[in-house]
């Protein structure tokens, strides 16, 4: 069974950072892509950074030149940098992970991890 586990989530104060770390375990044969995503109260989730397997990255306009998405391939690890962070980042982050194992394809979420941006 593959299962992915976040990390790193927190309260901090506008203009701080964090990095948020999600971390996928299991019969894995390979991984396509990973990515991180949002929702903040009362809003939609929306995408916020994806990297491929090929080391391949986009960003939401929002977040561009402030979050920095990366991964250990040999962890099976992504993370998320955040710096310059604003209430508006404030939201529950996901990690989402295409991949696949010997005999099918699977596209998975993280349980989210709390942001909280104060001003």
């Amino acid at each position: 069974q593959v299962q992915l586990v976040e990390s790193g989530g927190g309260l901090v104060q506008a203009g701080g950072s964090l990095r948020l770390s999600c971390v996928t375990s299991g019969s894995i044969f390979s991984i396509n892509r990973m990515a991180w995503y949002r929702q903040a109260p009362g809003k939609e989730r929306e995408f916020v950074a994806a990297i491929t397997g090929g080391g391949s990255s986009n960003y939401a306009t929002s977040v561009k030149d402030r979050f920095t998405i990366s991964a250990d391939n040999a962890q099976n690890t992504v993370y998320l940098q955040m710096n310059s962070l604003k209430p508006d980042d404030t939201a529950v982050y996901y990690c989402k992970v295409d991949l696949r194992t010997l005999d099918r394809y699977l596209e998975l979420w993280g349980q989210g991890t709390q942001v909280t941006v104060s001003s």
